[in-house]
C-alpha cells in the first residue's frame, strides 16, 4: 500500500493541550534583619544572597558556612540590609525554572512582610549562586537595583536583557572550579550592548574569589548607591 493510500485511513487529528499548573514552593532560608528595625519604622535596602552547590540540602545551617551568612555569623556586624540567604535543596540548581520562580515568590514574599524598600533589592551570590544570580537577573530585570555575580557564569545572550542594571562581577585568575572565562564571556558581551559592567578578577585565587568580595566593605557602599525606579514586578 502506498503512502498516499495509508493516509486515507489515518484517524489522527492534531489537537493542542494547555493548562496552568501549579507547585507547590518550599524554601528554608536566614533572615538576617539590621540592628533597630524592630524599632524603627523606616523601609531597609534588602540583599538576596545565593550559595554555592556544597550548602544545597535540608540543614539550613550549613548555609552559613560560606559567603555572606559566614561573616554575619562569624563577625557579628551590623549590616544596614534585610538579609536574605535561601538553602537550594539537594541535588537541585539554582538556575532550574523551578528554582526561579520560587526565588522571585520569596523576594516578593519577604518585601510584603518585611519594610523592604523595594526600590532598592540587591542580588549577589556565589559559584552555583553565581550562576543563580546571573539567571534571576536576567528572569526578572526590573526587580534587581544591582547584582554582584561571583565566580559564576551565564547566558552571553541574555546580556541585552540586564545590560541596564548595574553589575560587579567577581572571580579568581585561578579558579579551577569554574574558569574566569565563564564570567569573561558574560562581561564581554554586556560591553558589546553598552553595559558599564565592572568586572574584579583576583590575580592569585582560586574558586574563593567570595570572601575577599564579602569582606569588602565597597560592596555595600556600592550597592546603596543605586536604587531601581521600576520598582518590584
Amino acid at each position: 500500500m502506498s503512502a498516499q493510500n495509508t493516509n486515507v485511513f489515518d484517524k489522527q487529528v492534531a489537537k493542542k493541550f494547555e493548562k496552568p499548573l501549579t507547585r507547590v514552593v518550599k524554601l528554608d532560608y536566614l533572615l538576617y534583619l539590621p540592628k533597630g528595625y524592630e524599632k524603627s519604622k523606616k523601609d531597609y535596602p534588602m540583599i538576596l544572597f545565593l550559595h554555592g552547590a556544597g550548602e544545597r540540602g535540608s540543614d539550613i545551617n550549613i548555609v552559613k558556612k560560606t559567603g555572606l551568612p559566614e561573616r554575619i555569623s562569624k563577625e557579628r556586624k551590623d549590616f544596614p540590609f534585610i538579609i536574605v540567604s535561601p538553602q537550594c535543596p539537594k541535588d537541585d540548581w539554582w538556575t532550574s525554572e523551578f528554582n526561579i520562580l520560587g526565588l522571585n515568590a520569596l523576594v516578593d514574599e519577604i518585601s510584603d512582610t518585611y519594610r523592604v524598600d523595594k526600590k532598592r533589592i540587591y542580588l549577589t551570590g556565589l559559584s552555583m549562586g553565581g550562576f543563580g544570580s546571573w539567571e534571576l537577573a536576567a528572569k526578572y530585570p526590573t526587580k534587581f537595583a544591582a547584582v554582584a555575580p561571583i565566580c559564576g557564569g551565564g547566558n552571553p545572550r541574555n546580556a541585552k536583557i540586564i545590560k541596564d542594571i548595574p553589575i560587579w562581577v567577581f572571580h579568581g585568575a585561578k579558579d579551577s572550579v569554574v574558569n574566569i572565562s565563564k564570567s569573561q564571556e558574560m562581561v564581554d558581551a554586556l560591553k558589546k550592548v553598552g553595559s558599564d559592567v565592572k568586572f574584579t578578577i583576583y590575580p592569585e585565587a582560586n574558586h574563593n574569589s567570595w570572601t575577599e568580595t564579602y569582606n569588602n566593605p565597597e560592596l555595600y557602599t556600592w550597592f546603596l548607591q543605586y536604587t531601581n525606579s521600576a520598582g518590584i514586578k
